[in-house]
C-alpha cells in the first residue's frame, strides 16, 4: 500500500503523488481512503463528525482508518458508571470518550484498528462493509476462520469477537464504524470494562459482554499495519479507486474548518458525563471507625450527570444532623464526580468546629461517598 499525503509538510510524497490543493474534500468521484496521523480519540471522533456534517458523499464513499492511545469509548446513550471502571481508568490514565453513534462500549489502544465507512443514507450497508473486512483478512491469511454474525460482529473460530459495530444514520449521510482487534491489551480491556459500582439502576443502553481474541494470537506475524493495508486495498478494489491512503492531520483547520471546536466539545464534561441518561444509586456501605462497623445507606437520583436528589442514612448522632444535612444540600445539583464531591466536603470541613474526632468522621464519610462515583 502506498501512502499519499494531502498536506504541505509531506513534501517527500508530493513529488510522487499530487493531490488537490483543498485536500481530500476535492478527491475524484468514487471513493477515497484517509488515515489519521493522530492517536487522540477526540481528534479522530471529531473527524467522523466533520465528514458526516460537511462532506458531499453523493458521488463518493469514504473509508477512514484510525487508531487511538488507551481509551474507553461509550455509545451515545450509555452510562459510563454502568459500563466501565472509572477509578481504574483514572489510575491508569485511560481516557473516556462518548461517541455520537449508538452501540456498546469498547476499549481502544494501539493494538486495535478503527474503520469508518461513510456513504449516503441510501447506500448505507453495514453487512457489506463487514464482508469487505472479512474478504480482506481472508486474502491476507486464508486459514483464518472468520465470519459476520447477525449482530454485525465478526467472530473468529465462531466464538471469539474480533470486531464490533456501531453506526450513525443521518438525514442524507450515514456512517458505520467497527473495531478490529489485532494485538490489544486484553487484560486491561477486561479490567476497565468491568463496572465496580453497586446499586445503580439505569435505562441506558447496556453493552453485551463477549469473549474476545486478538488476531495476533491466531497468527503472530500479523500487524496492525498489515491489516490496515489489506482492508484499504480491498476497499479500493471494490470501489475501483486508486489504493492510496491519504494521511490527514485531524487538527488542521485549513483542511477541516471548525474541526477543533468539534474536538473540544467531545472533551467536555457536559458531553462525556452530562449526556448520561437519568439513573439512580441505591446502595449500602460499611465504615470502620475505631472498634465499630457502621452501616450507611445512600440513595441518589442523577440527571445530566448531576445529583438531583440525595439522602444519606447514618447511625443516629454519629454526625451532627445539621452537618449531614449541609452535605446533602451541597451535593444536590453538583456533578456526580469524586473531584467535585471532595472539593465540596473540604469546603464544608473548614466550616466545622475544630474537633479532631468530628473531622475524622467527616473525612471517612466523604471518602466512602467518592468511592460511589
Amino acid at each position: 500500500m502506498v501512502l499519499q499525503s494531502s498536506f504541505k509538510n509531506c513534501l517527500q510524497l508530493s513529488c510522487i503523488f499530487r493531490t488537490p490543493k483543498a485536500g481530500f474534500r476535492d478527491a475524484a468521484n468514487g471513493g477515497i481512503i484517509i488515515q489519521s496521523l493522530s492517536n487522540d480519540v477526540y481528534h479522530n471522533l471529531a473527524v467522523e463528525d466533520w465528514i458526516h456534517d460537511h462532506m458531499n458523499l453523493e458521488n463518493r464513499q469514504v473509508l477512514f482508518l484510525w487508531r487511538n492511545s488507551p481509551t474507553v469509548v461509550i455509545g451515545r446513550h450509555q452510562n459510563p458508571w454502568q459500563e466501565c471502571n472509572l477509578k481504574l481508568m483514572r489510575q491508569k490514565n485511560i481516557k473516556l470518550a462518548r461517541r455520537r453513534s449508538g452501540g456498546g462500549t469498547v476499549y481502544h489502544d494501539l493494538g486495535n484498528i478503527n474503520l469508518t465507512f461513510f456513504t449516503t443514507r441510501k447506500k448505507y450497508e453495514r453487512i457489506e462493509n463487514l464482508k469487505l473486512v472479512v474478504k480482506a483478512l481472508k486474502a491476507l491469511r486464508p486459514q483464518l476462520n472468520i465470519h459476520v454474525t447477525d449482530r454485525y460482529d465478526i467472530l473468529l473460530d465462531r466464538q471469539y469477537k474480533i470486531s464490533g459495530t456501531a453506526a450513525k444514520v443521518g438525514r442524507t449521510t450515514a456512517y458505520h464504524h467497527c473495531t478490529l482487534l489485532c494485538n490489544a491489551d486484553k487484560f486491561v480491556l477486561s479490567d476497565v470494562l468491568k463496572s465496580p459500582y453497586k446499586g445503580l439502576k439505569s435505562n441506558a443502553t447496556p453493552s453485551v459482554p463477549a469473549s474476545v481474541k486478538n488476531l495476533f494470537e491466531e497468527d503472530p506475524s500479523l500487524t496492525c499495519e498489515m491489516l490496515l493495508d489489506a482492508i484499504a486495498e480491498e476497499y479500493a478494489m471494490q470501489h475501483q479507486i486508486d489504493h492510496h491512503i491519504t494521511l490527514i492531520n485531524p487538527t488542521d483547520e485549513t483542511v477541516l474548518p471548525g474541526i477543533n471546536h468539534k474536538s473540544k466539545e467531545l472533551q467536555t464534561w457536559e458531553w462525556i458525563y452530562g449526556k448520561t441518561p437519568k439513573f439512580s444509586v441505591s446502595t449500602c456501605f460499611n465504615m470502620v471507625y475505631k472498634d465499630s462497623v457502621l452501616d450507611v445507606k445512600v440513595d441518589m437520583d442523577v440527571k445530566h450527570g448531576r445529583i438531583e436528589t440525595c439522602n444519606i442514612d447514618l447511625p443516629e448522632q454519629w454526625l451532627p444532623p445539621a452537618l449531614c444535612s449541609e452535605l446533602v444540600k451541597s451535593l444536590s445539583g453538583s456533578k456526580f464526580c469524586p473531584t467535585e464531591t471532595t472539593a465540596l466536603s473540604s469546603t464544608l470541613l473548614r466550616m466545622c468546629p475544630q474537633d479532631d474526632e468530628l473531622h475524622s468522621k467527616w473525612n471517612l464519610l466523604c471518602e466512602n461517598m467518592t468511592v460511589l462515583m
